[in-house]
């Protein structure tokens, strides 16, 4: 772990109880709840108020957010090549809030205008910025918050969908070439933070990843004609081989009856030029810890599992509930 540079820390007043309603279990820092959230641009590329999307996270109730697209898309801005422009709505967010917040300011590929925003305070940053250590209640956790790159994205290769430079494929062999190629630099640097996390009491992995899960993309899946044929996608199985667990499919691993889609709500399920698949998650690794809940947060049943009207984001996020197994030594801080 090392130090948190200046600037890139804000810290806003906080509350004496937290939050209105905590439960006995939430004082007795047995429970967290966490969400990852992509946000569009902190809504501004639709031109949506801050507001709903500081809603949406109310609506869950959540203790820490990793956010993603806490900036504008610049200009110009293509399927290859896209900076993130304008300032970041991250103060905005957490001042509404009153939580602290941390952005992930880092030139890498595993992030693009990230940020992670916590109830409780931030004490240390990874050393690729791509996680934050947060103490909660006295015990360590370590969020990570990645958004990795959509280009070259599978699932439009497979399916003839043209975005970007890159050809057509058709075999799960070549999905998952390209899968490394996009994304597989960034990946080494989240194993590389995520040797800091040694000895926490729990370790998330957030993010948008621009690639689907082999959870999903399964034999079945393909059977039934939801996708084009079975992908055992390499992000998702790399976070897993770390010990971590997909907490939604954890919670409901019947990937037919519950596809999770979070890409998108902004087109229809049958567009020609689109292909809605599940590629925001929340992993979680700890010692004890138990998955009590999880949920896709978004504009309508039933593709949401919690509905927040007016929708800001072209996402749909996830949310989950953990509990610890114990309470942290007295004393420590």
């Amino acid at each position: 772990m090392r130090l948190l540079r200046p600037g890139l820390l804000g810290v806003i007043a906080l509350p004496a109880l937290f939050a209105a309603g905590m439960s006995a279990a939430d004082a007795a820092g047995t429970r967290l709840t966490v969400m990852s959230f992509n946000i569009y641009g902190g809504g501004a590329n639709e031109g949506k108020p801050v507001d709903e999307t500081v809603a949406a996270i109310r609506a869950v109730g959540a203790d820490i957010i990793a956010v993603q697209e806490t900036r504008l898309e610049g200009h110009p801005c293509t399927a290859d090549v896209c900076p993130a422009g304008g300032p970041s709505v991250t103060q905005a967010i957490a001042a509404a809030l009153r939580y602290h917040y941390y952005e992930q300011t880092a030139e890498n590929s595993a992030l693009w205008a990230n940020a992670v925003i916590s109830r409780f305070p931030i004490v240390g940053a990874t050393p690729n910025d791509l996680g934050v250590a947060i103490n909660v209640y006295g015990r360590t956790v370590y969020a990570f918050n990645l958004h990795l790159d959509d280009s070259p994205y599978q699932p439009y290769q497979l399916l003839r969908i043209r975005y970007g430079k890159w050809p057509f494929i058709t075999t799960e062999r070549e999905a998952i070439h390209y899968a490394r190629l996009a994304r597989g630099e960034a990946v080494k640097l989240w194993k590389q933070d995520l040797t800091s996390a040694r000895g926490a009491a729990a370790a998330f992995v957030f993010g948008d990843f621009n690639e689907p899960s082999h959870r999903d993309w399964t034999q079945a899946a393909a059977d039934i004609g939801r996708h084009p044929i079975r992908v055992r996608y390499p992000t998702t199985r790399a976070i897993e081989r770390k010990g971590f667990i997909d907490a939604y499919r954890a919670v409901w691993p019947d990937e037919i009856a519950k596809p999770a889609f979070t890409w998108t709500p902004t087109t229809s399920p049958d567009d020609p030029d689109d292909h809605h698949d599940r590629i925001d998650f929340v992993f979680v690794r700890g010692a004890g810890l138990k998955v009590k809940s999880a949920a896709i947060v978004g504009e309508k049943a039933p593709e949401a599992d919690i509905v927040v009207t007016p929708w800001p984001s072209d996402h749909r996020a996830v949310a989950a509930t953990v509990r610890f197994g114990s309470r942290p030594p007295i004393g420590r801080r």
